[in-house]
């Protein structure tokens, strides 16, 4: 476990020596202006590119820290880097930053005033889009938010790249997550809701950038069965059943 700060900022990462560099200036850029303690932590998903070499060359006040992880996933690879820290507020960010950096003020805020969970969200009121999606991808976050809506009532938006925690309010939900894949966040928010914690949502202006490692097709179906499979297991609550 690593030393203790306020915050802590998990990027997880696949072969992201291209999209990383930006992504960690703009990040180390924006906490050495901050008032917290903070540090980035990059969890190295088995990538075969310069990832960990890339990560290790930024310089910032800001510590930026790299840490591997054997088990395939992104999911795999946020719980790595949330279950090893000690920070106060603990959270994650895609490689690409998709999401404004300067959310992290509001989600922190949320985090204050008592929030276990300050999520970003492109689909709550005042959340947009800055670049029209493809068609499949459109099509295919709706039959997710469709089925995953059940497990998680009242949020807009559980799979937007941009999440923060109180880590010792999520503690024991952290402990009950399994799932690996591109679906952990409904996990992880539906053990958080199940457990009477506050999920706050934060709209944001989420900008698509390109070279993502997400397959829509193919990662896009797994998740969705994922999610159902969640249903099965949440049967003992009849606000989260449904047909899958």
């Amino acid at each position: 476990m690593r030393g203790p700060v306020e915050v802590e900022v998990v990027i997880p990462a696949f072969n992201e020596s291209v999209r990383l560099p930006d992504t960690l200036d703009r990040m180390v850029g924006f906490l050495d202006t901050r008032p917290w303690s903070a540090r980035i932590v990059v969890v190295d998903n088995g990538s075969y590119d310069d990832t960990s070499a890339v990560a290790g060359s930024v310089r910032g006040r800001t510590e930026v820290v790299t840490i591997g992880c054997a088990q395939a996933g992104k999911g795999a690879s946020v719980l790595r880097g949330m279950r090893t820290s000690s920070a106060r507020y603990v959270g994650f960010t895609d490689a690409d930053l998709s999401t404004p950096v300067a959310t992290l003020i509001e989600v922190l805020a949320e985090l204050h005033h008592g929030a276990a969970a300050a999520i970003a969200s492109r689909h709550a009121p005042g959340g947009a889009f800055a670049t029209p999606r493809s068609l499949v991808r459109r099509v295919g976050s709706q039959v997710f938010r469709t089925v995953a809506r059940p497990l998680v009532p009242g949020v807009h938006d559980t799979q937007c790249g941009f999440k923060f925690f109180d880590r010792r309010a999520i503690t024991a939900a952290l402990a009950r997550c399994r799932n690996a894949g591109f679906a952990f966040d409904v996990e992880l928010l539906q053990h958080i809701h199940a457990d009477g914690l506050r999920i706050a949502e934060v709209p944001v202006t989420w900008r698509d950038a390109p070279g993502s490692t997400l397959r829509p097709v193919r990662d896009g179906i797994a998740a969705v069965a994922a999610v159902c499979r969640m249903h099965g297991t949440s049967r003992s609550d009849p606000t989260t059943r449904t047909r899958c």
